[in-house]
């Protein structure tokens, strides 16, 4: 017999890397930037996070590694896209294919080491799921109460009359690229600390595309993101349970659902907002759009 809440706990675990990476993204978005190099800071997080808790013995110690990679990596795609004007969609596809490359070059050291365990906390959640949850309200309050998440929000949805009302476009966007490959990081680092136990070349699978789904799926919204990464932690659990059942359906089906989900319910949102029912909220009305300080 099944027990909800040992499977709800299961849920949160594999919820939570996706969630990190989702949050981040959104307030990447909300600035106006589009950032496709989510799976790139992911990966890289995964490794120096897992290099540096092997290192130290602490855990802790590699989730901040992580955040510091992610950020770096963030911010070779903030110089790019913000300075040099390079386009954001093909700067993100290269920064993946560049993150993928060099953890492939440098985690070879580390193919079966095992990471240091995490201590558990209430409910014998580790602490970096309660974190997760608590980013989710902190982030909704910081873009729809505070007066810098107000000036992010005019920022990401027209960057003219923001840059027109003396705000700095750049600044603020370079600011919200660091958090988002910051928490890219951390949701990498969890995969290798705290989901696999140690490093494997292209760990993350594709976490990162869906952390993008996701941010389109919750319409730019943080509790949105989090039933979001909720569905997707849902479907991975059920497909981990029916595996270890011996149900009669191919492992690469199973394996697929998690990514079948999260491609239906974008498809479901476009048909809503195609028949003028999205009755959300629409993209940022600068995402995507170079931003010229002169013009």
């Amino acid at each position: 017999m099944i027990d909800p809440l040992s499977v709800f706990l299961l849920l949160l675990g594999a919820a939570t890397p996706i969630l990190f990476a989702a949050l981040g993204e959104l307030v990447v978005e909300r600035a106006g930037v589009l950032n496709l190099g989510v799976e790139g800071m992911m990966i890289g997080g995964a490794l120096a996070g897992f290099a540096a808790a092997d290192a130290t013995g602490s855990p802790a110690a590699g989730f901040v590694a992580a955040a510091g990679a992610g950020a770096a990596l963030a911010m070779l795609f903030a110089v790019m896209t913000q300075y040099l004007l390079s386009n954001q969609v093909a700067t993100g596809l290269a920064l993946v294919l560049f993150g993928l490359g060099l953890t492939a070059m440098f985690g070879k050291p580390y193919e079966g080491v095992k990471a240091p365990a995490m201590m558990a906390g209430p409910l014998g959640l580790n602490w970096m799921i309660w974190l997760g949850l608590a980013l989710v309200p902190a982030i909704w309050w910081f873009l729809m109460r505070s007066r810098p998440g107000l000036i992010l929000r005019a920022v990401g949805e027209n960057h003219d009359a923001a840059h027109g009302l003396g705000y700095p476009v750049r600044r603020v966007r370079i600011l919200a690229l660091a958090f988002g490959g910051a928490l890219a990081g951390m949701g990498g680092a969890y995969v290798s600390i705290a989901t696999v136990l140690q490093w494997t070349e292209g760990m993350t699978a594709g976490a990162g595309w869906i952390a993008l789904a996701i941010v389109v799926f919750a319409q730019w919204n943080p509790w949105g993101v989090l039933m979001g990464a909720w569905l997707f932690g849902g479907v991975t659990v059920l497909q981990l349970r029916l595996q270890a059942a011996g149900v009669a359906v191919p492992v690469q089906l199973l394996s697929m659902a998690p990514y079948l989900a999260t491609i239906l319910v974008l498809v479901l949102i476009s048909a809503r907002q195609k028949f003028g029912r999205s009755g959300g909220t629409a993209a940022p009305g600068s995402l995507g759009k170079p931003f010229h300080a002169l013009r």
